[in-house]
């Protein structure tokens, strides 16, 4: 899931969910039927589209053809290209930096090639990431010694994620601008999202706007709703899955 969950579906107070999970069953019994590669990409291009306009959720609930599901907290999110795009480090670091997307792709890229697992169950296998790696963004700040913990914001406006810093520093966390060999679309976080690989994806922000260094984690938008903080594929969530790095 995603913040579209990326975070996470957003589901209305007061809103039925066996009706939305009876429809989207009907919806995903149709697509069935749906098989060439060539209707699968227009599927997934009319369901990316769609989730993006959809505040009832449903949209989240389908499948599109590379596997992936779309998930919204926000009922729209803006879109942001290489002429308005920034990100933000600050926070306990001595150097604050903004970074536009041009800044980015200039850095040093780290390309990995790992399974997706949503901790709603579903899995993407060898899906591949390319970016930056945070640590990398974290050294050139300069962390401060009283530093524990990283929180990420989001241009959605809404959602939030967190890491200690330890798992910031992994080799597999990236703040990512290509996946599946492509530049990172809106749908799925583009332009820029973060990819932590060995944790349920709802840890991989999309839309990334701020990476701020933090004295303590501060949980992020579902983990305030009874997710995890520590998210661990296999080994979270109550949840048994293969690992994913």
């Amino acid at each position: 899931m995603g913040n579209s969950w990326v975070g996470g579906d957003q589901v209305e107070e007061g809103r039925p969910i066996g009706r939305r999970v009876l429809l989207g069953t009907l919806v995903l019994g149709a697509l069935g039927v749906v098989t060439a590669p060539a209707l699968q990409r227009g599927t997934e291009a009319f369901l990316g589209a769609a989730s993006g306009k959809d505040p009832t959720g449903l949209s989240g609930l389908l499948p599109n053809g590379g596997g992936f599901r779309y998930y919204s907290v926000t009922a729209s999110v803006p879109h942001q290209g290489p002429a308005d795009y920034r990100l933000t480090v600050g926070g306990l670091v001595d150097h604050p930096r903004t970074y536009t997307l041009a800044d980015l792709r200039a850095l040093p890229r780290t390309r990995l090639v790992k399974d997706v697992q949503c901790v709603t169950g579903w899995r993407v296998a060898d899906t591949p990431f390319e970016g930056v790696r945070l640590s990398r963004l974290l050294d050139a700040a300069g962390v401060r010694g009283t530093a524990r913990a990283i929180r990420f914001t989001c241009f959605d406006g809404t959602y939030t994620e967190s890491l200690t810093l330890d798992q910031a520093r992994r080799p597999d966390v990236l703040v990512a601008l290509r996946m599946q060999d492509k530049d990172i679309g809106h749908d799925h976080g583009g332009p820029v999202r973060l990819y932590v690989a060995p944790m349920y994806f709802y840890k991989s922000a999309k839309w990334l706007s701020g990476i701020t260094v933090t004295d303590r984690v501060e949980p992020g938008y579902w983990e305030k709703r009874g997710y995890d903080v520590d998210a661990w594929v296999g080994r979270s969530n109550g949840r048994s899955d293969e690992r994913t790095s």
